[in-house]
């Protein structure tokens, strides 16, 4: 279910945090329970009003899972957005960092895309003195190829086109 996109040569990335497999099923039991309330009408449309639910439940938590991109020096995630020229230096959490980092740890000033069923955060400190947000904390199933990224991405910001 990952759906990971790494352009080296470019310094892009793309990431859509889906639900993990098991919020998926769940989703889609849906579908029998909607199946149920329709069989004592008819069993065939209860079939076909319970596929159409499951299908379409399912289908609505994939398209709306936000998508962590970084593209032209700015990192996405979500609908938010903004430039790696901005960012400090990114740090890749897991285990129980992680759960420190989107719980007990979590400063409540921060930006936050924190998904269940992912367990990796990275924590990006925002060095704008004008914004008062002062980190960004991201779920990503790939923590260090978001901070390749993003360091990539800082290197070809700062460097100027021949």
């Amino acid at each position: 279910m990952q759906k990971t996109t790494l352009d080296v040569g470019a310094g892009e990335y793309r990431e859509r945090l889906g639900p993990s497999l098991w919020i998926l099923v769940s989703a889609a039991l849906a579908g029998p329970m909607a199946a149920l309330v329709f069989t004592p009408i008819d069993t065939t449309l209860a079939l076909v009003i319970g596929a159409v639910v499951g299908v379409t439940v399912v289908a609505l938590l994939v398209a709306g899972s936000p998508v962590v991109t970084i593209r032209e020096g700015v990192l996405r995630a979500g609908r938010a957005h903004i430039d790696v020229a901005l960012l400090g230096d990114p740090v890749a959490v897991t285990g129980d960092e992680a759960r420190t980092a989107r719980g007990a740890g979590l400063d409540p000033r921060s930006w936050h895309l924190i998904r269940g069923g992912i367990d990796a955060v990275v924590v990006v400190s925002v060095i704008d003195p004008d914004d008062p947000t002062p980190a960004w904390v991201v779920s990503t199933r790939t923590p260090d190829r978001l901070v390749a990224a993003v360091r990539r991405a800082q290197i070809t910001r700062r460097t100027p086109s021949r």
